[in-house]
């Protein structure tokens, strides 16, 4: 007679954790970072019509990394839950707080209770009136979630994303100046510098002066001058850096 195979709890969920890592980290990365006037959200995709960044309600928004159809449904769930919530109660009770919640709970009963993860790695923004009141949550796969300041890199290879914004980062720069942080990170995602267009990148705001919806997506004609307006400060900098 054969004897039953078994594996503890503690490898089941690291071998579902490497699952996931593994399967986020196939995609290109995304980045989220604060400017001087709300939340800025970039990333590297291709695609006009697949989006990684969305709304979910007036001051909040959503960004993913990973299967897209995963946290495809993990949009459409945040904004039936926005949705549904602030029309029993009111609009101003709808926070980024209240879905990160909401999202971690999800994600945490998936992992812990489904044979297969789900692949993706999400961050709910919500733009406050002054950048100290700025909400950045980051929830990984397995409903864990954490309260970042200031910038994140999520998918793909983040920790060279990660490192190279840390160097470039300016707290309370301009628009163009964070864009311009953000491309540079992401086009060294894998240690190696490549070009990134308009074409290639997804870009949207949380604007704190914009009155009731604060989302409002970067692009056509407005972000390739933001880009060149970019590329010319850092050519400024560098030019005067060789001077010295």
């Amino acid at each position: 007679m054969s004897m039953p195979f078994y594996v503890s709890p503690e490898q089941i969920m690291k071998d579902k954790a490497d699952y996931a890592r593994k399967g986020i980290a196939r995609g290109r990365s995304a980045v989220v970072l604060q400017y001087d006037g709300g939340i800025l959200f970039v990333a590297d995709n291709m695609s006009r019509t697949l989006h990684k960044i969305s709304e979910l309600y007036d001051r909040v928004a959503f960004a993913a990394v990973g299967r897209y159809n995963e946290f495809e449904n993990l949009r459409l769930a945040g904004v039936r839950y926005a949705d549904s919530h602030g029309y029993t109660y009111d609009r101003s009770d709808v926070t980024g707080q209240m879905l990160a919640n909401a999202y971690a709970q999800t994600l945490g009963s998936i992992f812990t209770e489904s044979n297969k993860p789900w692949e993706v790695e999400i961050v709910v923004g919500e733009v406050g009136e002054t950048a100290d009141s700025d909400q950045i949550y980051r929830i990984t796969f397995d409903g864990s979630v954490v309260d970042e300041r200031d910038f994140l890199a999520m998918g793909g290879s983040a920790e060279h994303v990660t490192t190279v914004l840390r160097e470039r980062y300016v707290k309370d720069a301009s628009l163009a100046a964070a864009l311009s942080a953000a491309v540079h990170a992401l086009a060294h995602e894998n240690g190696e510098q490549r070009e990134l267009e308009a074409t290639s990148l997804e870009v949207a705001v949380l604007e704190r002066a914009r009155p009731h919806r604060k989302f409002r997506r970067v692009q056509g004609d407005r972000l390739t001058a933001l880009l060149a307006q970019g590329h010319a400060a850092d050519t400024k900098d560098t030019d005067t850096d060789s001077d010295t």
